[in-house]
């Protein structure tokens, strides 16, 4: 009796199986089914998502670039300080290098200047003092002259030792005529017979035993 029922016992737990099945599937299709307003909204979200963030990506990436061409313009001013900074040092060492050669041209153009002054000095003093040693010159053999011709007047006009010696009694017996007359402009004294005519001027004298 028992495997007699079996069939149809298997039959109502088929049949209880697909209800089961069934009213399972038809809750999954409900909610399915309210799920698939929310599934569209979160497309739509989904897709309106891009179209919103689209113009803030497009700022991002503007913003992005201008910065990228601030930081190129922000080196290459860099760049050229550094360079300007450069040059400027390399001309602040040219100055300086040319402010020291022209200090050194200076002295040694002050050197040069007080060395020609010092020999210019020295040149006059020399020509001055062969100046004066050819006045002497002069002078002394203007004396000689003048004491030769006291003596030769006083020779042939037996003139004794002291007797005194006017300019007329002298110049037939010098040259041209003529009583001599100093090159620095001293006045000779013609004194008396015996004693060496003088000159006014220190040094013009006669040296002794000549």
């Amino acid at each position: 009796m028992k495997l007699k029922f079996l069939p149809w016992l298997l039959v109502v737990a088929s049949l209880i199986g697909v209800a089961v099945l069934y009213s399972s599937n038809q809750k999954q299709e409900a909610e399915l089914a309210q799920l698939r307003p929310a599934s569209q909204e979160l497309e739509q979200l989904r897709a309106s998502l891009p179209d919103t963030n689209q113009p803030q990506a497009q700022a991002q990436n503007d913003e992005l670039t201008r910065l990228r061409a601030e930081n190129a313009d922000v080196l290459r001013l860099r760049n050229e300080v550094r360079q300007l900074r450069e040059q400027n040092q390399q001309l602040n060492r040219q100055a300086q290098t040319a402010q020291a050669q022209a200090q050194s041209a200076q002295a040694q153009a002050d050197t040069a200047r007080a060395n020609a002054a010092q020999a210019s000095a020295q040149a006059q003093q020399a020509e001055t003092t062969v100046r004066m040693q050819v006045q002497a010159n002069g002078c002394i053999n203007n004396l000689r002259q003048i004491d030769g011709a006291k003596q030769q007047w006083a020779l042939q006009n037996s003139k004794p030792a002291g007797t005194l010696v006017a300019p007329a009694n002298i110049t037939p017996y010098l040259r041209n005529n003529v009583l001599p007359t100093c090159p620095a402009g001293g006045i000779y004294l013609l004194n008396a017979v015996g004693l060496p005519p003088t000159c006014s001027v220190p040094g013009h004298v006669v040296p002794k035993g000549q």
